[in-house]
């Protein structure tokens, strides 16, 4: 049986965190690093805004950090929870928008490693988010973000195409450019994702919305945020004795903010 449905990615936690969880052993490794090697305290509290799945969260709370995270989607908060209470751990998802939000307890890093940054369409709604975390951030503490650059020296990848299996369940996803909204700087992304069960195909059709930087635009925006610096650039292949710099043909990159 084939059927296609219009709808979001993230109201399939199952699909979602399949799909976007094949370098989770290297991004945690990667932070780690990042926490020992940039963060000016003791890092012992996590947290991460628009965690979705939650897919490192679990793995950092099983390791022994008091972690915690917010997210629009109820759905993906439910599954989150489901998990940390599985593993014994807190249910400390709570659905929140990650640019208006308070903490009761401050954290020593946080992260936001595939893009969700940029789903915030404007401005201030990145600025306000960055204040958020800022506001929530101890001294020292980390913000890790990764984001794909708009390059100013090459043209931009137009498309990708990934894939991932889990037993019988396999998903294949192709995402491309639609086009941008200069004015705007928002860029309309179409994603396709094809799921497969021995016993059913569907394919889910996502439209999506990224706000677009150049590397000027981001450090822009951080330097808005006097509490905040850059303390490292990486790109994604999560190598902490490799920082790179950021030129006109960068597209991934992982900016390490501190707080001041």
């Amino acid at each position: 049986m084939s059927i296609e449905v219009a709808a979001s990615i993230y109201d399939y936690p199952k699909y979602y965190d399949l799909l976007f969880g094949s370098d989770v052993a290297a991004e945690f490794r990667f932070l780690r690093a990042c926490f020992a090697k940039h963060a000016g305290c003791v890092v012992k509290r996590i947290f991460e805004p628009a965690c979705g799945t939650g897919r490192l969260l679990i793995k950092l709370g099983r390791s022994g950090y008091d972690v915690s995270g917010n997210d629009l989607n109820p759905k993906a908060v439910d599954f989150c929870n489901e998990r940390l209470c599985k593993y014994n751990l807190p249910e400390s998802v709570v659905v929140a928008n990650m640019a208006d939000f308070k903490l009761k307890k401050k954290f020593d890093a946080s992260f936001n490693m595939i893009n969700s940054f940029r789903h915030l369409a404007t401005e201030k709604e990145a600025r306000n988010h960055l204040e958020c975390m800022s506001n929530a951030m101890n001294q020292g503490g980390l913000y890790v973000l990764g984001i794909h650059l708009e390059p100013t020296s090459c043209p931009a990848m137009q498309e990708e195409s990934w894939s991932a299996r889990r037993g019988n369940l396999v998903i294949n996803s192709h995402m491309w450019s639609k086009g941008i909204d200069r004015k705007k700087r928002l860029e309309h992304l179409g994603l396709n994702i094809d799921v497969f069960t021995p016993t059913k195909r569907m394919r889910i059709v996502d439209h999506m919305e990224y706000r677009t930087y150049k590397k000027a635009q981001f450090q822009s925006l951080v330097k808005s945020v006097p509490e905040l610096e850059i303390a490292e650039t990486y790109d994604f292949s999560y190598n902490i004795r490799q920082p790179h710099v950021v030129t006109g043909m960068t597209e991934d990159v992982v900016f390490v903010l501190r707080r001041k």
